[in-house]
């Protein structure tokens, strides 16, 4: 059963243009003109039962709004969105006990006091019995190594204890649906990393369902198993990670050890050179090319190792969202 529910869905906003320059500010402020444009344009998606969703997009796509929309904060302005059957906008109590929002750029923790006091306030917020709060706060902790930081001011924490916490706020509640947006934003490897891997652990215990934006491929590559990917509004794809660079990758990588350098620099001279160091080089082939190209380069050089490389995620994306805007910019100009 698919707990989250998008068809056709838009959202419109309205924003006064102005020109630059003094008069025309004071114009502007006496008789404002204004535009509407589409943040949201007939998206439609789904998420299933325990599923973990990338929703991905470059930056002004419309993930923050459809998130916001789906967690009741903003209202649509067309189309359906369902989450768990409830129309968010409502924000029914039942509803708001069975969803959560984490946002990498946003804090629900009360600055000046110690973690454990937003978690109290939470709990009493959310009608959560003694005996569960204790449980959840027992489990949650040790998977995010925090068990004697929650009694620190959160304004003394690191930006990654903070974020641990974060999650921390928003799990008590046993979320079925957990809306998170750029989780790991500004963190470092490492605290990127424990919270991919608590992320992973959480969703496959508790049986919830995630849907996630994230800039950082590494989120995506390990938490989600299919990705829908918007662009301009508008959703551009809706599959697989491993459909997704088969059908927008039309090349893969050779790595090479050459003997020497100067084998590397004859090298660049015939093939696509992506990569260099030393004697190390990667090179761009076709994928219809790899077998020929491999043997045409261990018979014209001397190499000690070789390795065949898929493109990486961040050139798939990146390669998509070109397709698409060149695709709507066509379909503009045509008009």
């Amino acid at each position: 059963m698919d707990r989250v529910v998008v068809e056709n869905l838009v959202k419109e906003f309205t924003r006064v243009k102005r020109e630059p320059g003094f008069m025309n500010s004071v114009r502007s402020f006496i008789k404002p003109k204004r535009e509407s444009f589409l943040a949201v344009n007939q998206v439609s998606l789904r998420v299933g039962e325990a599923e973990t969703v990338g929703f991905l997009g470059p930056n002004g796509a419309g993930k923050t709004t459809t998130l916001k929309i789906l967690s009741g904060i903003l209202h649509k302005t067309k189309g359906t969105a369902e989450v768990l059957g409830y129309d968010p906008f409502r924000r029914q109590p039942d509803f708001l006990k069975q969803i959560a929002l984490v946002m990498g750029n946003k804090q629900q923790l009360w600055w000046d006091l110690p973690a454990v006091d937003s978690f109290e306030v939470l709990k009493e917020l959310y009608d959560i019995p003694p005996k569960r709060y204790k449980d959840k706060l027992d489990t949650l902790l040790p998977m995010l190594d925090l068990t004697d930081k929650v009694n620190v001011q959160v304004r003394r924490m690191s930006l990654g204890e903070r974020m641990k916490c974060e999650l921390v706020a928003s799990l008590l509640h046993d979320p079925k649906v957990v809306f998170l947006d750029e989780p790991t934003l500004g963190l470092d490897l490492t605290s990127q990393s424990r919270i991919r891997a608590f992320l992973k652990g959480y969703q496959k215990e508790s049986g919830c369902s995630i849907l996630l934006t994230s800039h950082y491929m590494q989120d995506v590559e390990e938490l989600c198993e299919r990705v829908v990917v918007i662009n301009l509004g508008q959703v551009v794809y809706d599959g697989s990670m491993a459909a997704l660079a088969e059908r927008h990758s039309s090349e893969r990588r050779l790595r090479l050890t050459l003997g020497s350098e100067e084998d590397r620099v004859r090298l660049e001279r015939s093939y696509d050179l992506r990569e260099s160091e030393g004697n190390i080089a990667v090179i761009a082939v076709p994928k219809t090319e790899i077998a020929r190209v491999t043997g045409q380069v261990l018979g014209d050089f001397e190499v000690a190792d070789i390795t065949v490389e898929e493109p990486s995620v961040e050139e798939v994306i990146s390669a998509l969202f070109q397709e698409s805007s060149e695709s709507v910019s066509r379909e503009t100009s045509g008009r």
